[in-house]
């Protein structure tokens, strides 16, 4: 069967840059930078048949004055002629990938549409759109080769367990339940990075000169901080990949110098990555790499990172949330903020810069972002993010703050819009989220 797997454009809405001072708009996030792994994922599963993957944020990114959403999907369905076109979709994308939909039902109403992803599987029942036959919630890429299998043998969709069809009366779950899979054990799929030769460049970062790709270690994280959606979409469950597995797919990665480990929480087992960074080592495999580490691991295990700084280690993702533990303890944290000053200081001294990310409650008064500013000035790190602490559906805290959601526009579910009443002027708080961009040491733009 011929198969177009596409990830949307995405959201442009961002109220931080808006109404942020001149000075910080340069360092505050416009986009997301990185290879549609899930789709590579997906796309390995029906390896067998004429895939075509096509990421139209590396299409903007590489021609900006690219052609509208309307014209390039109708130029893609005209170029590939699919039988089937599939999206991915995390909430801030949700209107672009339901677009998609209907872009392709205009132009060939007999093309099955299947929507996969973040946001198809912790709301599902969204995909109410008639533009989309079938959603899959879950580990899609298994899902759908059992779908694509159906659809070339003739059978009915209805004989697939676990996925919704789309009808004129609604929305009706497939009997039966999918069989279990251990996505990162025995069910791995290689992404197969092929597809993406088009837009290799522009999968940079800041001024690193090389591309970047992601690869995950696990999926999943034992965690379960309010705000998240990761722990949810895996229900609480977590999957380690073998040192063998991770060696192998290192090994294909010539064209990337940059490697970005795209766990929810890379340092979970540790021992585990300690022998893996021996591995890279003993396997002469030389790489830049990325990944998230908690603050309280490396409070608690300082010689882990002296060991990942020599096999590569140059950056890390740490998520400080809040320089308060009251906070931090709203958010089932479980880590201190006295750990963020003690990380700081152990990345440094081995060489590794820091991006300290935190998420800013709505109900903060100038006396709290006064606050924030101070610590955040006292612990400077060479990168810094200040995001909008952000109700999810399908997390914790967006089921515990639903009632107080002002904007229900999905367009502006990517941390960089307040969604609840702020206790400030809308602008205004904005404007001091904006200006906390400039409290950092560095001046590279990640």
């Amino acid at each position: 069967m011929k198969i177009l797997l596409v990830n949307p454009p995405r959201s442009t809405e961002n109220a931080i840059l808006k109404y942020a001072p001149e000075a910080a708009k340069r360092f505050i996030h416009k986009k997301l930078i990185g290879p549609p792994l899930g789709l590579l994922t997906v796309a390995a599963a029906v390896a067998d048949h004429d895939v075509t993957v096509f990421d139209i944020k590396g299409e903007y990114d590489l021609v900006p004055e690219n052609l509208s959403l309307e014209l390039l999907i109708t130029r893609l369905v005209r170029e590939y002629r699919p039988e089937v076109v599939g999206v991915t979709t995390i909430t801030s994308e949700f209107d672009a990938s339901v677009e998609i939909c209907r872009i392709v039902k205009r132009c060939d109403p007999r093309i099955r549409t299947v929507a996969g992803g973040l946001h198809a599987t912790l709301c599902p029942r969204d995909f109410t759109d008639l533009a989309v036959d079938i959603t899959i919630p879950g580990q899609s890429a298994h899902i759908f080769r059992e779908l694509i299998r159906a659809l070339e043998s003739g059978r009915s969709p209805e004989t697939v367990p676990g996925i919704l069809i789309n009808t004129p009366e609604g929305l009706r779950k497939t009997k039966g339940i999918p069989r279990p899979v251990d996505p990162a054990g025995p069910d791995y799929l290689m992404p197969d990075r092929t597809h993406l030769k088009r837009w290799i460049d522009t999968y940079r970062v800041g001024n690193n000169p090389w591309p970047t790709t992601y690869l995950f270690t696990s999926l999943g994280c034992p965690y379960k901080c309010t705000f998240c959606s990761i722990w949810t979409q895996f229900r609480g469950k977590y999957y380690q990949r073998t040192i063998d597995s991770l060696i192998a797919e290192l090994k294909t990665l010539d064209e990337y110098p940059v490697v970005r480990f795209a766990d929810a929480n890379t340092v979970v087992d540790e021992e585990f990555m300690v022998e893996l960074f021996r591995r890279i080592g003993a396997e002469g495999i030389r790489k830049e790499f990325v990944m998230d580490i908690r603050a309280d691991v490396v409070a608690r295990r300082p010689d882990i990172i002296k060991i990942l700084a020599q096999g590569g280690l140059k950056v890390v993702i740490c998520g400080f949330e809040s320089f308060r533990d009251e906070e931090l303890k709203r958010y089932r944290k479980a880590s201190p903020a006295y750990d963020n000053q003690v990380a700081v200081k152990v990345f440094e001294e081995n060489g590794i810069s820091v991006r300290g990310n935190y998420v800013i409650p709505t109900d903060y008064t100038e006396k709290d972002f006064d606050a924030l500013a101070e610590y955040a000035d006292r612990n400077r790190v060479v990168y810094a993010g200040y995001t909008i602490l952000t109700p999810m559906p399908g997390t914790v805290f967006y089921n515990q703050v639903r009632k107080q959601i002002v904007d229900p526009d999905y367009r502006k579910y990517n941390f960089f819009n307040a969604v609840m009443k702020t206790a400030l002027p809308y602008e205004a708080f904005h404007a001091r989220v904006g200006s906390l961009w400039l409290i950092k040491k560095g001046t590279d733009v990640i």
